[in-house]
């Protein structure tokens, strides 16, 4: 070869070639069988990198293929375009967030045209604009008239920098993903989905995705957060073992390990709390200090596990003159459940850490099948796996799911 394979003219040639004969344009074809190939939408910051390069080209290389195969495939493309992110951007550039969002799609589009991916851009939308958001409208207006969306006041995870609600997830280390900022908690209203009702046909749905990675449905199952369980109702006492006229309700996976509980223990968000640190300087502040500390399951699990003892108790549901005392803990999340727990350090790694360092009664409940009871004690591991009931009256010898089913649940006390 005389001449070096020049890329730009080749590129442009192709390109032109395929947009003048619309190869990649999306037509009904009732003869074909229909493919649908969706790459996350880009946020138009105005620049592709790397990742996008690589996003897409894995994708085009789908749609392409599918092609080949005789199939009718929609390849499009969109922006996710909303978001303080633009507004924030716009402020910095003394513009509009519209002009500043459509200028940068624009340019991405460029962009994104020169790899030559084979996309059908008459489909393309923009998150921002009326004819995509009038259908988000439209959708919510009918969950809301079918009861499927309700308003409550929720804790979150609020960037007093950019003024905006953050998932956990972009929360790193207390401070905020983009600004970094240190995150604070507060209660806002906020529209919710009733998602838990429909828990079982989510999960039963998930069993149908044959080929979908296992991974991926276990964190669609974790999403979904179904728990099974049982509430309790416990009576507190005050410090001298009286009687006082509340009582602390605790949701609880784990019904089968009750007679090992040596300590109750409530979020530093949960309403007893904060009442409690009106008049308890101490409290006061150690709920401050952990507020905006430990926010995802992870930062939880790694953190050091501390709390402060209330002059309370309650008394355990089982067990005669068996008072447990009450700690506002770390490691309690308001979010789940009611905000309380029960405490069996020998049998949940958390709560047996929270046990050590407190000083507090570790008593085994469940013994592994290849254990001797007289032997069988728990240190610095909690044991988390299958056995038998021992030290817990009426359910001894029964295996964890035969305990749970046990019908003497009722008869012995209100679960």
């Amino acid at each position: 070869m005389e001449d070096r394979f020049n890329p730009k003219i080749s590129d442009n040639v192709w390109q032109d070639h395929w947009d003048k004969n619309e190869y990649f344009l999306s037509k009904i074809d009732h003869n074909k069988k229909k493919y649908y190939v969706l790459e996350m939408f880009p946020y138009p910051s105005g620049k592709i990198h790397m990742g996008h390069v690589r996003n897409y080209t894995l994708g085009d290389v789908v749609a392409r293929f599918k092609r080949a195969q005789g199939y009718n495939v929609l390849h499009p493309m969109g922006w996710d375009a909303f978001g303080l992110p633009a507004e924030n951007a716009a402020i910095q550039n003394k513009t509009s967030p519209a002009d500043w969002t459509y200028k940068n799609i624009e340019e991405m589009k460029r962009q994104l045209k020169l790899i030559g991916l084979s996309i059908d851009w008459s489909k393309e939308i923009a998150t921002c604009h009326k004819s995509y958001f009038k259908h988000q409208q439209q959708l919510f207006k009918k969950f809301f008239d079918n009861d499927l969306v309700y308003k409550k006041e929720s804790e979150v995870n609020w960037d007093p920098i950019e003024q905006t609600v953050l998932a956990n997830e972009q929360v790193i280390d207390g401070k905020g993903w983009r600004s970094g900022a240190e995150i604070e908690r507060k209660n806002l209203s906020q529209w919710f989905f009733r998602i838990t009702d429909f828990s079982n046909e989510l999960l039963e749905g998930l069993s149908e995705l044959k080929n979908w990675p296992d991974k991926v449905k276990l964190m669609q199952e974790n999403w979904i957060g179904k728990s099974l369980g049982c509430e309790l109702e416990l009576d507190m006492f005050d410090q001298e073992k009286k009687p006082v006229n509340q009582k602390l309700k605790i949701f609880t996976t784990r019904p089968d390990t009750i007679f090992g509980a040596t300590f109750c223990a409530i979020s530093p968000g949960h309403d007893f709390s904060i009442k409690l640190s009106i008049d308890d300087p101490e409290l006061d502040d150690f709920i401050k200090t952990n507020k905006n500390k430990n926010i995802t399951e992870e930062g939880i699990a790694k953190a050091e596990k501390e709390g402060i003892k209330i002059n309370y108790y309650v008394k355990h549901p089982f067990i005669d003159d068996k008072y447990l005392p009450v700690y506002v803990a770390n490691f309690v999340l308001m979010g789940y459940g009611s905000g309380a727990i029960y405490g069996c350090p020998a049998h949940d790694q958390r709560d047996l850490d929270f046990a050590l360092k407190y000083n507090l009664e570790v008593l085994p409940v469940i013994l592994p099948h290849d254990e001797d009871q007289e032997k069988f004690s728990v240190h610095k591991d909690a044991y988390v796996g299958d056995g038998k009931l021992i030290n817990s009256d009426f359910l001894n010898g029964l295996q964890i799911e035969d305990a749970r089913r046990e019908k003497n649940w009722q008869k012995k006390n209100k679960f």
